[in-house]
């Protein structure tokens, strides 16, 4: 009789087992929707609404208690131990987050205000001219591992890497990321340090930073499978053009941008620049990060 016991035990076991890891990943998926035709009315705003409504902080709650470290900075999802049964992975966008709170959520945005950052490799192409394809590849390597590591470092956003460009989001209206009325000095913290690191190598690399902040259209834009988390309005297309207008070691940061670091930054030189496809000058501050290049 103690064997059938036994067998029954393990099988209720098994089955709570089962219906748990079921449960869970149901859970998850219904969290982070897929989006399709049926649901896109009720799950564009789904991501924003269930942060702003408090639904986000019983989601951290339960996930705190699911083992283990490390995890989402957002959300709390672990990516190991459970996390790893879950299918849990970081996000391409930036590995102290999860997929589930950036590309797998449905598609939609809203309006936020953010900092927006371009850093870009200075005279790419004459930089290549006369080199090997795998030293430029090496050289595109640590940009992207040097830029990605910084923005990590400071919950920022990695919005694309493309050919020899970074741009990356400081976004303020998710107080987890603890940005807030801090996103400028942060941004500006970041574009430092990055120059310096990149500059710290053994072969540096010639590169330039611009810096913007205002109101944005953030969240997922595409169509169905083909989207992307990102943000579009003018204030990312001002600070795409400040960059273009850096020079290596630079950073050209909007006014917008100066007035919330003037107090740590003042030496930083006042300028007014003629912007491609902008009808007016910009005014602008340049902010010299690293004191000479070899």
């Amino acid at each position: 009789m103690a064997p059938v016991i036994w067998l029954a035990v393990l099988a209720i076991v098994l089955a709570l087992a089962l219906a748990l890891v079921v449960g869970v990943r149901w859970f998850f998926n219904w969290l982070s929707p897929r989006v399709d035709a049926r649901r896109r009315a009720r799950d564009d705003t789904y991501f924003f609404a269930t942060c702003a409504s408090g639904v986000m902080t019983r989601y951290r709650w339960l996930n705190r208690r699911l083992p283990a470290a490390p995890r989402c900075r957002f959300c709390l999802a672990p990516f190991a131990g459970a996390g790893r049964i879950l299918g849990i992975k970081p996000s391409r966008k930036n590995p102290n987050f999860c997929m589930g709170c950036f590309e797998m959520a449905p598609l939609g945005a809203h309006e936020m205000e953010v900092g927006v950052l371009f850093a870009d490799i200075r005279g790419f192409t004459a930089w290549c001219e006369g080199r090997e394809p795998e030293e430029v590849e090496r050289a595109l390597n640590r940009f992207y591992a040097v830029s990605t590591a910084v923005m990590g470092e400071h919950d920022a956003i990695i919005d694309k890497l493309v050919g020899d460009e970074v741009m990356a989001l400081f976004l303020t209206s998710f107080p987890l990321l603890g940005h807030g009325s801090r996103a400028c000095a942060v941004m500006v913290h970041s574009a430092e340090e990055l120059l310096r690191r990149l500059d710290a190598a053994e072969d540096s690399l010639p590169v330039g930073v611009g810096l913007n902040f205002g109101v944005a259209r953030v969240g997922n834009v595409g169509d169905g499978a083909v989207k992307d988390f990102t943000a579009v309005g003018d204030v990312v297309n001002t600070a795409a053009r400040l960059q273009a207008c850096a020079r290596p070691g630079e950073i050209v940061m909007s006014d917008a941008v100066f007035d919330h670091v003037r107090d740590r930054h003042a030496k930083a030189t006042p300028v007014t620049l003629e912007l491609k496809g902008k009808t007016t000058a910009v005014d602008a501050h340049v902010l010299r990060a690293i004191a000479s290049r070899r």
